[in-house]
């Protein structure tokens, strides 16, 4: 993806975000209680951002919850569709825990669309911690 592509694409982003999930826990900037995430779209189109794990989501003590886990992967396969322009909803997902998350230390997202055959969208992400993947997850979504 050249980078006026790239530009373009974090247009889009930035629109379907504020139109289809201004409320969301995870990316919305209007919900209080939640994460406020800002993707940003790369050059090869995959989307990424940086999230701080508060202690309040943990599970088991010092280890970040799982389902945690699986609303930040899924979050990144969703605003990687809004970069290309596509709004879905989640019809499958599928996620392989490598390692324990620890609660309180800031992980990476990136998520990267793998399959287009629209409606359907295959989109595939990771959540590394320390340099680390921790975990994956492959999802099958439907445009909406």
């Amino acid at each position: 993806m050249t980078y006026p592509e790239a530009t373009h694409a974090a247009e889009k982003l930035a629109t379907l975000r504020k139109i289809n999930h201004p409320e969301c826990i995870l990316c919305g900037q209007d919900d209080r209680l939640g994460l406020g995430l800002n993707f940003t779209v790369t050059d090869d189109g995959s989307v990424t951002t940086d999230a701080d794990c508060d202690e309040f989501f943990q599970s088991y003590s010092g280890q970040l919850h799982g389902g945690i886990l699986a609303l930040l992967l899924d979050g990144a396969m969703t605003n990687c569709l809004f970069a290309v322009g596509v709004t879905a909803v989640t019809g499958e997902l599928a996620i392989r825990y490598l390692h324990p998350v620890t609660a309180g230390k800031p992980v990476k997202l990136t998520a990267r669309l793998k399959k287009t055959r629209p409606p359907l969208y295959l989109v595939e992400a990771e959540l590394c911690q320390d340099g680390e993947t921790a975990a994956r997850a492959s999802g099958k979504f439907i445009e909406r």
